[in-house]
């Protein structure tokens, strides 16, 4: 019998960002041991001239997306905070359909985290962007 290692779960994760990033209005839809799947609907303030979804909005979706996998391992760490960002636009995205966010984690060490992040439009199989990141998580608090 293998047991999880999942710190917060969805409802545990939903609660934190109501809470820590109440500016985040996208939907947490799984939070699993592996991975977190996260939604962003699209409507016209997402959009960039042209009429696509905008490289912030992807942004910001994919650092949240990491965020939780991150919190779903380490637990509520609100000042876990990005380090490095790397995004490559691969499709133009749907500006009808929400865009989607599925983040992993590489690599967890005891400060820096690395993880990787798919974004593609709900409905669609071909990636809109790929992200590698990192995340440094503060100490643990020592006991006095």
């Amino acid at each position: 019998m293998t047991t999880s290692s999942i710190k917060m779960n969805r409802q545990a994760m939903v609660s934190f960002l109501q809470t820590e990033f109440p500016q985040y209005v996208g939907e947490v839809c799984e939070v699993e041991e592996d991975y977190s799947l996260l939604r962003q609907p699209i409507d016209q303030t997402h959009l960039r001239p042209g009429g696509t979804v905008s490289g912030p909005t992807l942004m910001a979706l994919a650092d949240v997306a990491l965020y939780v996998a991150i919190l779903s391992k380490i637990g509520p760490v609100a000042l876990a905070v990005t380090t490095d960002f790397t995004i490559h636009f691969l499709n133009k995205p749907r500006a009808d359909r929400a865009i989607m966010a599925k983040a992993s984690l590489l690599k967890q060490g005891k400060r820096l985290v690395i993880g990787e992040v798919a974004l593609y439009s709900e409905g669609e199989t071909d990636l809109v962007a790929h992200v590698v990141a990192t995340y440094s998580v503060p100490p643990a608090p020592t006991a006095s």
